[in-house]
């Protein structure tokens, strides 16, 4: 392996990193992964939820699951937010923040811009998240008012029914689609921090978050039980 020297090393982790970041989505979008995904089955099982509501008539307990689950998203985009603004207050404390840090054992030392480098990295994968949270919960609304939009079950409307209801579930899908990518910021971002104690650091983790990632979506036993039948 040839001799990076750290400036070196520095490019070479942030492209690796960003690489990831960006081309995880896309590639584990690809059908035939997408379809062997956790986030497959858990589609699958929203369908069958929304055709079971459809056939019934109280719909309480299902805007309540559905209320439960859009104040996650509520919970993490001012989580995120409220991240931003103490990541936004340290940015304009650089080089206090800069001299504590290296104080640290097994912290490299770097220049005040590549610091801020970083610091605003960690503020680009929040306010990502940020946005992906607050559209998330935004869908959850226009979920809810699919339900309670959803007609009367009957012997003359079952396909009615059951087309909204598919409907309803594609919504929901979205939701959750924008919330699972605002939630994969937040390992990014613990990936990102590494990086204040090396480029390598930096290398290793983002490698670390990959494998977690692809353990979760591909191979957990929680993706196996959503996916039976």
């Amino acid at each position: 392996m040839p001799n990076l020297s750290p400036s070196t090393l520095d490019v070479v982790a942030l492209v690796t990193f960003l690489a990831v970041l960006i081309g995880y989505g896309y590639v584990t979008a690809i059908g035939s992964l997408e379809r062997r995904s956790i986030v497959r089955a858990v589609q699958r099982q929203r369908e069958r939820w929304m055709q079971n509501m459809a056939v019934r008539d109280m719909r309480m307990v299902d805007a309540q699951l559905l209320g439960g689950l859009s104040q996650g998203n509520a919970f993490f985009a001012s989580t995120s937010a409220i991240i931003i603004g103490g990541l936004t207050t340290l940015l304009g404390w650089g080089d206090k923040v800069q001299v504590l840090l290296e104080r640290l054992p097994f912290v490299a030392s770097s220049s005040a811009t590549l610091f801020e480098i970083k610091l605003l990295l960690l503020i680009a994968i929040f306010a990502f998240s940020f946005f992906k949270f607050a559209w998330a919960f935004r869908l959850s609304h226009y979920a809810a008012i699919m339900i309670g939009a959803t007609p009367i079950f009957g012997s003359g409307n079952e396909h009615q029914c059951q087309q909204h209801a598919k409907k309803t579930a594609d919504i929901i899908g979205l939701a959750a689609g924008h919330a699972n990518t605002g939630l994969r910021g937040y390992y990014y971002a613990i990936a990102a921090m590494a990086w204040f104690l090396d480029p390598a650091a930096l290398l290793v983790a983002t490698g670390w978050v990959l494998a977690i990632l692809i353990r979760r979506d591909f191979f957990s036993r929680s993706r196996r039980l959503m996916a039976e039948d």
